[in-house]
């Protein structure tokens, strides 16, 4: 916008030029543009020129016209009427001035602060009322319009102690407090810039409805007068959505929101992991405050395709029945699924605890869930000395569901935060279906319109723009990498459900757990069938690929003959023994809970079952063979398991070892009738 056009519009205004005579000029030009095209030829003698502007425009403008064909610089009228009407419409309307003071001005001050307003806003269009507040501990703070000017103590110190939180972050975590305080104090310039404030249309359910923000931002932070904060949510013609942070008690309808023009965000650092905190990224595990070196946004842009690299390194989770036919890779999307209570938060839990010395960054999002619940699973990952390389991020049932809505956002940033420090990082989202469940109040709380299921029609890009964010980095970018896994919850088993197939369709595969098998004894629960991992045997070790080759076939070979044979009382040797090596594989996917295997005890397991060596146990009793067997490998012969665990690799040599060493545990375990005691130190 040219600061020449308004002055013109100005000294128009100022030479009392109508506005009938503006739009008539205007209008010339635009039923007439020969006129135009040789009022800005310069081919054209001036004389000549000035000549059809006498002899075509109204007298008002005429020498206006003529300064602009002298400087070539017709086609800025335009823009000077243009600025003409903005001029017009803001004397015209009338401005609403509120000064706020401890003690009261004196005259000249008060013919000062209207000189201020004028010369700011251009008007004597203002009403103008004084207002004591002793809350500000001195000075004054001016609001015209929807615009604040703050020069009270109060504001003086908030700014200060802004500037000193920021001092703060800078510095190195053993510079002393007295460093802290100098350099804030050298440093620090009082400045009365312009906020923008807006007044509480309504207010209720963690949702303030505003008016005034005029150019408040989608995301931006908001401050209320209790200290509250919220971000912006929806922006409508005439008013803003606000989502409140915190506690609504003490305002009501015309308190005060000033824009912050900050996006919503939290500090992030090394030092929350060991830590719970709530979806601000605030403490509430009572271990002290948590210092933050950055601050992150808690909306990102997902990586761009240059960006990332190909997912093959694997993430082991621990668990035989995953690693083995759905494996994980890190920067990899898998989704858990299934009914409520059918083990989807343990799946997460052993991948969490298995990540033990694997160079692994962990953070579980728990959403929506009892404080008791978070509570135990904290209690469970110190028992297990996971909480070293773990942060819980916790957005309970008890908080409103605006921090229920930005955790696992907020979550991601701290995530990022490690990725692009080139760390692996595993986030767990638990669970996305109160997740939507949220989004979904919140939104019919702004009076968006409902669809499907009372979903708004954005709910897909609510989990969309947060799992694609999880992705492996190139080798420029530091090569970290986030693994997300999502966990969703069905009722009866229906994946086809809104949210189900809206997650389905983003993320890398799935794990379908299944009522029916859980509720049976087969613990985790897994659907074979319905189950995929769509980045596949790319993100497994060769070592796991090659012993777990026939592993699908034959239990799908199983399932099949078991539905055909349940009847049926005569039956041939070799259904028979389908059958047997079935169950024995169905046995040795069972899995205690907190109880991970290493990479080569699966593989261990693996070779040894798919090789039909354990048919000739009792299936009640095939989870204590694998145990005792294990610990004879572990004990007899250890370079076999460390063998696997460094080259990741199994070669036909190695493959007859083991045969040959269970071969030997299984005539020891006969010849004792399984009462095989195994000691080992781990």
């Amino acid at each position: 916008m040219s600061q020449n056009a308004r002055e013109i519009a100005e000294r128009l205004i100022q030479s009392q030029v109508s506005e009938s005579v503006m739009s008539s000029t205007s209008r010339i030009f635009k039923v007439l543009p020969q006129t135009a095209s040789q009022l800005s030829d310069p081919t054209i003698p001036i004389e000549k020129r000035y000549e059809v502007i006498d002899s075509v425009f109204p007298t008002e403008v005429r020498k206006t016209l003529k300064s602009l064909c002298d400087d070539n610089d017709l086609k800025k009228w335009d823009e000077i009427a243009k600025q003409y009407t903005n001029i017009r419409t803001s004397n015209e309307r009338q401005i609403h001035v509120q000064l706020r003071y401890v003690t009261r001005p004196s005259e000249k001050q008060l013919m000062d602060i209207q000189k201020f307003v004028f010369d700011k806003y251009n008007t004597h269009h203002f009403d103008f009322d004084l207002c004591e507040d002793k809350s500000l501990g001195g000075g004054f703070i001016l609001e015209v319009g929807n615009d604040q000017y703050d020069w009270s103590t109060i504001g003086r110190r908030n700014q200060f102690l802004e500037q000193l939180k920021n001092t703060r972050s800078e510095l190195t975590s053993d510079a002393d407090i007295i460093t802290i305080l100098q350099q804030s104090v050298g440093n620090f310039d009082l400045k009365a810039e312009k906020k923008e404030i807006g007044f509480i249309e309504s207010i209720g359910d963690g949702i303030a409805i505003m008016n005034g923000l005029d150019h408040a931002m989608y995301g931006e932070v908001i401050t209320f007068d209790n200290g509250t904060k919220g971000m912006v949510q929806n922006i409508e013609r005439d008013r803003i959505g606000v989502i409140l942070f915190g506690d609504e008690s003490g305002l009501s309808e015309g308190s005060r929101g000033i824009r912050t023009g900050r996006m919503a965000g939290i500090s992030v650092s090394d030092e929350y992991l060991g830590r719970v905190v709530n979806a601000l990224g605030e403490p509430i595990d009572g271990l002290g405050p948590v210092n933050g070196s950055e601050f992150r946004a808690i909306e990102q842009p997902a990586p761009g395709i240059i960006d990332r690299s190909p997912v093959n390194e694997p993430m082991q989770t621990g668990i035989l029945a995953i690693d083995s036919m759905f494996p994980i890779g890190r920067g990899q999307r898998e989704l858990i699924i299934g009914d409520r209570q059918t083990g989807k938060t343990s799946i997460a839990i052993d991948t969490i605890l298995n990540q033990h010395d694997k160079n692994c960054i962990c953070i579980y999002v728990a959403i929506g869930q009892k404080e008791s619940t978070v509570a135990a699973l904290v209690e469970t990952l110190k028992k297990h000395e996971a909480m070293s390389y773990t942060c819980v991020v916790a957005a309970t049932a008890a908080d409103p569901a605006p921090l229920q809505y930005i955790a696992p956002y907020a979550a991601t940033s701290l995530a990022e935060y490690f990725m692009y420090k080139g760390q692996d990082v595993l986030i767990v989202y638990d669970d996305l279906s109160k997740h939507a469940v949220a989004y979904r109040a919140l939104s019919l709380l702004l009076g968006r319109s409902p669809g499907r299921e009372a979903y708004p029609g954005d709910v897909f890009y609510l989990h969309s723009r947060l799992l694609e964010r999880s992705c492996h980095l190139n080798s420029k970018l530091g090569g970290g990498s986030i693994t997300a896994l999502p966990i969703i919850e069905t009722m009866d088993g229906d994946v086809s459900a809104y949210i189900p197939t809206n997650v389905i369709s983003i993320t890398d595969g799935q794990i379908f757990l299944e009522s029916n098998l859980f509720f049976e004894g087969q613990r985790p629960a897994v659907n074979v069938g319905l189950s995929v991992s769509r980045v596949g045997g790319a993100a497994q070790t060769k070592a796991m690929k090659k012993s777990s080759g026939s592993l699908r076939i034959d239990l799908a070979q199983f399932r099949e003959m078991a539905v055909f044979t349940q009847f049926s009382s005569d039956l041939d040797q070799n259904t028979k023994d389908l059958l047997t090596q079935g169950n024995v594989l169905m046995e040795l996917l069972k899995q205690p809970l907190c109880n991970p295997l290493s990479l080569s005890d699966q593989v261990i397991t693996l070779v040894v079952a798919l090789n039909h060596s354990m048919m000739s146990i009792e299936k009640k009793k095939v989870k204590e063979f694998q145990g005792k067997m294990l610990s004879y490998f572990a004990q007899r012969y250890p370079e076999i398991g460390k063998n696997i665990e460094i080259s990741k690799m199994i070669g036909e040599d190695e493959k007859n070892q083991i045969l040959t060493v269970a071969d030997e545990f299984l005539k020891l375990w006969k010849d004792n009738d399984g009462n095989v005691e195994i000691s080992v130190e781990k």
